[in-house]
């Protein structure tokens, strides 16, 4: 391990200095920040992965929706795709990525569309006959050619920025300074009975300016899904589950499906995994070797947008289940839900 740190302690160095030089452009308006005529929401981290991006946005986007005409821009990650793409109803995974397909399933009221230019996508969106009266970027931190009016950082509380390092020594994509920028500050999947004394401590680490607003949310797990999202399923602490996932960070998953049994086995993959025949061959085997007769297979609610897209004998896919997951605030956010709703009015009377 030492080893390790001190190869990749330089390039994180060379990395640094990369990222603060392209900062430094965008804040002597050498690189172009571009502003819209539209309230721009952005839900995004400085880090890779795993810190809650798209329940956070659903959340925003449930709020919202019953107000304003809202649009979700995402990139797309790992999409078959290029370019501008609006989700339709006949949309997947692969033509939009798996986290926007989720949001379009889970909100198909809303317009949702991917496009690793934000700027081009901004524009497209607002081309539309109903354009949009917001906007949500998820996942839209670094990309600061598009002006925000509302930026939400978030920070895994089980991994704080404070305590990690620069890619490819650490997780972080930019230096914790990038902080500065955020509007909110929320520490996500929090243990649901965090101390007073220890937001205290993380509030002194985080060292937030005075317009800066801390916020702390837990994951709040619900019932068991089918593929199909119909059903649900009971689970006994008898109930053998072999679980597959292909996110970030799978542990606190996992620990909630051993509230509800023990017998789990559990096979990873790489974060926004596209499952290929063989991989759904090796989830199928080991299927076949758990021996009890009360077992079924547990994926997250991003790789079931993935796996429908399987070829999956019927009798398996039944058996098949997901948990959606949903943030739960532990601190107030009245304050925040306000000064949304507030900007928007404002802009949207304008």
């Amino acid at each position: 391990m030492v080893l390790k740190n001190l190869i990749l302690w330089p390039l994180s160095v060379l990395y640094g200095i990369g990222v603060s030089i392209r900062n430094r452009l965008f804040n002597l308006g050498i690189l172009k920040i571009r502003e819209f005529d539209v309230p721009i929401i952005c839900v995004g981290n400085i880090t890779v992965g795993g810190t809650g991006k798209t329940p956070h946005t659903e959340s925003l986007i449930n709020e919202l929706k019953n107000d304003y005409r809202v649009a979700c821009l995402s990139r797309g990650y790992k999409r078959k795709t290029s370019g501008f793409v609006l989700a339709t109803e006949n949309s997947t995974a692969n033509d939009i990525g798996d986290e926007p397909m989720q949001i379009k399933n889970k909100f198909p009221e809303i317009t949702v569309a991917v496009d690793a230019d934000r700027v081009r996508g901004i524009k497209r969106l607002m081309q539309l006959p109903e354009k949009p009266e917001v906007i949500i970027l998820d996942d839209g931190f670094q990309h600061r050619y598009v002006k925000a009016d509302i930026n939400i950082m978030l920070i895994d509380y089980n991994r704080p920025i404070y305590e990690d390092h620069l890619l490819p020594l650490g997780r972080l994509r930019e230096s914790i300074h990038a902080k500065d920028r955020a509007n909110y500050v929320i520490v996500t999947k929090c243990p649901a009975n965090i101390s007073p004394i220890e937001k205290r401590i993380i509030l002194k680490h985080l060292n937030l300016k005075a317009y800066q607003q801390l916020l702390f949310t837990s994951m709040r797990y619900g019932e068991p899904r089918s593929l199909d999202g119909d059903s649900h399923h009971a689970v006994t602490p008898k109930t053998a589950i072999l679980c597959v996932t292909g996110i970030a960070q799978p542990a606190p998953y996992v620990e909630h499906l051993k509230q509800m049994t023990d017998q789990i086995d559990h096979i990873t993959f790489p974060d926004h995994h596209n499952y290929s025949d063989t991989d759904i061959k090796r989830i199928l085997q080991e299927y076949d070797k758990i021996s009890s007769t009360d077992k079924c297979i547990f994926t997250t609610e991003k790789d079931a947008v993935r796996l429908t897209l399987c070829d999956i004998p019927e009798e398996i896919r039944q058996q098949i289940f997901y948990i959606p997951i949903e943030p739960e605030f532990l601190t107030p956010r009245d304050q925040l839900i306000k000064n949304i709703y507030d900007y928007v009015r404002q802009d949207t009377r304008k």
